[in-house]
């Protein structure tokens, strides 16, 4: 990507088009929020079927929880595939999961406007 002139951005929703393909793009980014301490499943499998050998890939994710290891399931995709990681942004994103429901959920107002701004400035910089 060059930095000095603005990059374009194709957005694939992968519940919307499950069969995009992916082969024309140099960069894959993948955004999720955190389910059960993993990217969407469906994020995953379309990943492990779609996903192009020999590319540059990213990940942005927000998550409840700070835990580790969210990233394992679609890095593990991205190796098989030979791909390199450029980098991951994650910030707090609200949770109301299982016990979370209970209390009204967890890192309400997440992500704030300055992590949504953190997030635009790692894909930039990529």
């Amino acid at each position: 990507m060059n930095k000095s002139t603005p990059a374009s951005l194709t957005l694939i929703n992968v519940t919307e088009q499950p069969d995009a393909d992916l082969t024309s793009f140099d960069c894959i980014g993948f955004a999720s929020g955190i389910y059960f301490s993993s990217v969407a499943k469906q994020l995953l499998s379309f990943a492990d079927v779609h996903l192009p050998e020999n590319k540059d890939v990213f990940c942005i994710y927000t998550y409840g929880a700070p835990v580790s290891g969210f990233l394992k399931g679609i890095r593990e995709i991205a190796e098989k595939k030979h791909c390199r990681e450029l980098g991951a942004y994650h910030c707090l994103g609200f949770d109301t999961f299982g016990p979370f429901k209970l209390v009204g959920g967890i890192a309400k107002g997440h992500p704030t406007e300055e992590e949504i701004a953190g997030a635009t400035k790692f894909y930039r910089e990529l």
